[in-house]
């Protein structure tokens, strides 16, 4: 098998990044979530931090523009007044979820990364849901914190995830016609939810 890259988006609370970090344990592969971030900052030179602070949420100010035309790919230069602006941030870290599918098979985890590489053949895109009441057992145990916390925050975070997803793509983040395989965590488990992918893996580029 030649080099592949296995895309992740994920519910709060489904497990996805845990499979993920399963798969790429699995496979023998790199697993990148956060490390997008450090790679972006080296890469342009732009302070981490302000990477983070961007990192799968809008700015309130972007929220209108909801619909905006989706990410093509341009990088501002460093001489513009909007060079660390969100657009330009999700433009880094979008270069660097491109270099990566060319030089090695991977699993990367959200960042709109399964858009960023629609048009490269060897990506399996993958995303990952339960149900609500699965997503609040799974943080509870994880967590301790208050039910009703809990239930905010998935609230809050898979709001934020849809709103990014949908500006830089213009798609909406649950529709199944993006992913290859959609995968309910709490009805399979996280080791069935690796098998299954590997599978797909074995399947379609053996």
């Amino acid at each position: 098998m030649n080099k592949y890259v296995i895309t992740i988006a994920r519910g709060y609370g489904s497990g996805g990044r845990t499979i993920g970090k399963m798969l790429a344990e699995e496979l023998g592969i790199n697993f990148y979530d956060r490390e997008l971030l450090r790679l972006a900052s080296d890469d342009s030179g732009i302070n981490e931090e302000l990477f983070a602070k961007a990192d799968e949420k809008l700015k309130k100010s972007l929220l209108f523009k909801i619909a905006r035309k989706a990410y093509k790919g341009e990088l501002i230069p460093p001489d513009r007044d909007d060079f660390v602006s969100n657009d330009n941030l999700f433009n880094y870290q979008a270069k660097i979820i491109k270099e990566l599918a060319e030089q090695e098979s991977c699993v990367i985890v959200g960042r709109a990364a399964d858009y960023i590489l629609k048009d490269y053949d060897n990506v399996v895109k993958v995303f990952v849901h339960a149900p609500l009441e699965a997503c609040i057992n799974t943080l509870t145990e994880m967590t301790g914190s208050p039910r009703k916390d809990i239930i905010k925050q998935i609230e809050t975070i898979d709001k934020r995830r849809a709103e990014y997803y949908k500006y830089y793509t213009g798609r909406n983040w649950e529709d199944a016609k993006n992913y290859d395989l959609c995968l309910n965590s709490s009805q399979l488990g996280f080791k069935k939810c690796v098998e299954i992918v590997k599978a797909y893996l074995d399947i379609r580029f053996r």
